[in-house]
């Protein structure tokens, strides 16, 4: 399924489109073994807060990878590169939203990693 997600982020709202929530299964695939030029930006949802780290194992492009509240506020955010082994957020968390560096979101990545 294909949604819209709004976040919060340094006093202002951005919108993410295309977005495709994940069930259980595709929870354990995330962006592994995808193409980057068409691949949608991915959320993971939790009932209760976690700090569960990810890896980038088998994804063979780089992405940014967005921790949310319960209230899409950003919570902390990082560009991984392709086969790392742990990524992790020191914060709890309720979603996590990976966005492939693709041209699809390209004026949302910069927006959110302008200084």
């Amino acid at each position: 399924m294909k949604i819209k997600i709004g976040l919060k982020f340094k006093a202002r709202k951005i919108e993410i489109d295309n977005v495709k929530k994940l069930n259980k299964f595709e929870k354990g695939m995330g962006l592994m073994f995808r193409c980057r030029d068409k691949c949608p930006a991915m959320l993971f949802k939790f009932k209760n807060p976690t700090r569960m780290n990810i890896h980038s194992l088998f994804v063979f492009f780089p992405f940014v990878v967005i921790w949310l509240d319960n209230k899409n506020k950003v919570v902390d955010m990082k560009i991984v590169k392709p086969f790392r082994i742990l990524v992790s957020c020191k914060k709890s968390f309720y979603k996590i939203l990976e966005i492939p560096l693709n041209k699809r979101y390209q004026k949302q990545i910069k927006f959110l990693f302008k200084k």
